[in-house]
């Protein structure tokens, strides 16, 4: 069976994802850097590339081994649990694309503010347009969201929109520092030619786009 709840990462995995190149432009150079759910330590190399001193933490042994063999510094464990770490102790805590897969994404979030004096936060945008329509018309559980997967056999546990984190933030007095939007590819490149157009596109991003980052702190 399809399952994507238990991740397995082969010796030589190599993640490309959109949005690293987005964190690795927030973050900058010579930071430290927790990155929370780091799978196969794709975008810690990334950005070590900028001097950027990384540490991962990732509960799947396949990803830890992964990371240990590309040299990495990462330790197993789970990211919703209280933290080996001090406070404040990173500049930057990181968790893409994992916070939905969590069972206590609060306690993640609680933790990452804890021990970083700044925070990322990445996450498919459930409202997306095309999960919209395929609820609607279909009445089944959007797929798009699911990246294929059915609805039993995922670790999207907790699906989100862009407008519902940023109702959590405004509850618990979350300070949104930014926010960058991902949208569909033909969009991207119509928004980066026509400034009113993106404007437009990213006014109703809850609607249209596709992935949602998040600086917090």
């Amino acid at each position: 069976m399809k399952d994507n709840r238990n991740y397995y990462y082969e010796k030589q995995s190599l993640t490309k994802r959109s949005e690293f190149l987005v964190i690795k432009k927030i973050i900058g150079k010579n930071k430290k850097v927790i990155d929370l759910g780091c799978g196969d330590g794709t975008l810690m190399q990334i950005l070590k590339e900028n001097n950027n001193r990384c540490k991962g933490v990732e509960i799947s042994q396949s990803g830890v081994d992964v990371c240990k063999n590309k040299k990495l510094d990462v330790i197993k464990g789970k990211i919703d649990n209280k933290l080996p770490f001090k406070d404040k102790e990173f500049d930057f805590a990181v968790c893409n694309v994992t916070m939905h897969m969590v069972v206590y994404p609060e306690v993640l979030i609680k933790e990452m503010r804890r021990v970083s004096k700044k925070q990322i936060v990445t996450f498919p945008n459930f409202a997306f347009i095309l999960n919209r329509f395929q609820l609607m018309f279909t009445g089944t559980f959007p797929k798009w969201s699911l990246f294929g997967y059915e609805w039993y056999s995922t670790g999207h546990i907790h699906q989100l929109s862009i407008k519902d984190f940023t109702n959590y933030c405004n509850q618990y007095k979350i300070n949104i520092l930014n926010t960058h939007h991902l949208f569909p590819k033909h969009l991207e490149k119509i928004t980066s030619k026509l400034v009113i157009i993106s404007q437009i596109v990213r006014y109703f991003s809850n609607l249209i786009s596709t992935m949602a980052i998040f600086v917090i702190e």
